[in-house]
């Protein structure tokens, strides 16, 4: 490892990690994948932007900080990839039950085999009212038929499992979660030249006015609700409640029978 940067060890390991094929990190790094990286990132912002609590947690790709607009005090990420602060599968999350106010999953549902099983273990971790942020390709745009002719062996972003967001949101149904929040971005056909990604973006406003649910990325956010639930009011807050309420019937009484005498 002598006479190589941290960042070119790490992106050898996951290399290395993922059979030689080329990793979603990677990816990341060409025209296409700065393309979709860009825009989910400013989503990312937006969505957790105003999420508060003590723990944010990030699963999957861990060399990405996803949750940078976030203000909450503790954050880590959590994978298998090198660079993670705990090695771990989503799928067995080394975190307490009902321990974490925003969990962060991109893109970590396409590649895994239970992704269902992935989001009943962040309902485990999460707060209740606790936010997941979640970013997936759209299995309804030309990014998915891209996939459908990409060769065997053509490594991320053509080896993923798409997730629809019909399907998505079955899954969010019946684990409690309520969405409210997402978007759909990356209208732009996937060209390979970055000149020709730069002259499609004119795409983005126009995609997002006449087809906006064709976009190539979508990004949601859920909020676990646990119904029947009862959020406990601090006691200074019910006493000052209670005064307020005795004073109105205090003063109602009192002009009452004044009108009455």
């Amino acid at each position: 490892m002598l006479g190589m940067d941290r960042q070119s060890f790490v992106a050898d390991s996951a290399h290395k990690y993922n059979g030689g094929r080329r990793t979603l990190a990677e990816w990341f790094g060409t025209a296409q994948g700065r393309y979709v990286l860009d825009w989910e990132l400013a989503q990312y912002d937006l969505a957790t932007e105003d999420v508060f609590g003590f723990r944010a947690v990030q699963a999957g790709l861990p060399g990405i900080d996803f949750l940078r607009g976030n203000r909450i005090p503790y954050r880590c990420a959590v994978a298998l990839e090198p660079g993670a602060a705990v090695v771990a599968d989503p799928l067995q999350l080394p975190l307490a039950s009902q321990s974490i106010d925003l969990l962060a999953l991109p893109h970590v549902l396409e590649y895994h085999g239970h992704a269902d099983q992935v989001l009943r273990e962040a309902e485990r971790v999460l707060r209740p009212e606790g936010q997941v942020v979640i970013s997936g390709f759209n299995s309804l745009s030309l990014w998915r038929i891209r996939r459908i002719f990409a060769p065997r062996g053509a490594g991320a972003p053509w080896d993923a499992q798409f997730v629809g967001l019909l399907k998505l949101r079955e899954w969010l149904g019946l684990l409690g979660f309520e969405l409210n929040g997402g978007r759909f971005g990356c209208y732009a056909p996937p060209a390979t030249r970055a000149e020709w990604m730069a002259r499609l973006r004119f795409l983005e406003s126009a995609g997002s006015r006449w087809w906006p649910h064709l976009g190539g990325v979508y990004v949601v956010r859920a909020v676990k609700r646990v119904h029947g639930m009862r959020l406990m009011t601090p006691a200074w807050r019910r006493e000052r409640a209670r005064r307020r309420a005795v004073a109105v019937v205090s003063h109602s009484n009192g002009s009452a029978k004044h009108r009455h005498d």
